[in-house]
């Protein structure tokens, strides 16, 4: 099951998966309460196996409204299950109804084929974030 959740909730995924287990308050994102951000969740058995945080920000010269997918975290005992890609659907369709042009991130290298059978396209040639390795922006069109 997919909800919205308080981005207090993304922190221990994000700790774990995102940033080799580094203290909870070095892990939260600039955007986290920005106006229009948002937070989900993909729970099971009451746990929450999976998270992303959505904000409004545009990429580059694309044209529309845009918002970047950031800190997307599964646990690693609960990858493969389709939990990422039920927070993806379930974000498409909400920012589609709120009229959103297009959902863009910078994936990590290695996730570049998850998101490619999401529908994302890559839009980059790849770049390094340092201490974490290389990316790629990524774009999802919504309309």
């Amino acid at each position: 099951m997919v909800k919205f959740i308080p981005a207090e909730d993304t922190l221990p995924l994000r700790s774990l998966v995102l940033r080799n287990g580094k203290p909870r308050e070095l892990c939260v994102f600039p955007a986290d309460e920005a106006p229009g951000s948002f937070h989900l969740g993909c729970l099971k058995e009451g746990h929450i196996v999976s998270v992303a945080s959505f904000f409004p920000a545009q990429l580059h010269a694309f044209e529309g409204m845009g918002y970047q997918l950031r800190g997307m975290a599964t646990h690693p005992q609960q990858s493969g299950r389709g939990y990422g890609a039920a927070l993806l659907d379930f974000a498409a369709s909400h920012l589609a109804a709120l009229g959103i042009d297009y959902l863009w991130c910078n994936a990590r290298a290695a996730a570049v084929g998850f998101y490619t059978k999401t529908g994302f396209e890559v839009v980059s040639a790849v770049f390094d974030v340092p201490q974490i390795g290389p990316h790629y922006e990524m774009k999802l069109n919504l309309k």
